[in-house]
């Protein structure tokens, strides 16, 4: 799997961005579409599933606090756009979300990341924090029926963005460490 200090991989993805008209409800999204900008990818293994909606809308719930640290969010599976938007439509909490949902249908970015289920055949559980030269700085993967804490994915950005050494349990404006 890649890790902090890796570069991202180059991708070029469809992506459900709306439930609008069909003509309005993709996009083609890659490296550049977010430049300048950090990114937190974070994959999850099925649309239509029981764990996966609760992660999406705690990031959606989120997101807001992300776009004010010029973060872009992305969601990505190995579902087709297709998919995406038949479950953003029939999932309520899904209808309104505020990012893309990237399609890995050819599982180049999944395999390339090192985060593809072989058995399975779809993406683990995995989150990534890009800063916006495309470096890896935060990588994490939880078993398929765990789900993340997006609080904590926000805490950790808000500790990557002070380039300062931050302590165990720092929050945003809590003390940085010092060397004497």
């Amino acid at each position: 799997m890649l890790t902090v200090g890796d570069k991202f991989p180059e991708f070029n993805l469809k992506a459900t961005v709306s439930t609008e008209s069909v003509e309005k409800a993709f996009a083609t999204i890659n490296n550049q579409t977010y430049a300048g900008k950090w990114l937190l990818v974070f994959f999850y293994p099925k649309d239509f599933t029981f764990v996966c909606p609760t992660e999406i809308k705690g990031f959606g719930d989120l997101n807001s606090q992300f776009a004010d640290r010029d973060t872009q969010v992305l969601a990505a599976s190995t579902d087709s756009e297709f998919v995406h938007l038949a479950w953003r439509k029939d999932h309520k909490d899904l209808n309104d979300l505020p990012f893309p949902m990237l399609a890995d249908t050819a599982k180049r970015l999944t395999t390339a990341l090192g985060i593809l289920d072989e058995e399975e055949g779809v993406a683990k559980r995995a989150t990534f924090l890009v800063d916006p030269d495309g470096v890896i700085q935060f990588a994490y993967v939880t078993a398929g029926s765990v789900g993340r804490n997006p609080q904590e994915v926000l805490r950790v950005l808000d500790a990557l963005q002070t380039d300062e050494l931050c302590p165990c349990n720092w929050n945003k404006g809590d003390d940085v460490l010092k060397v004497a």
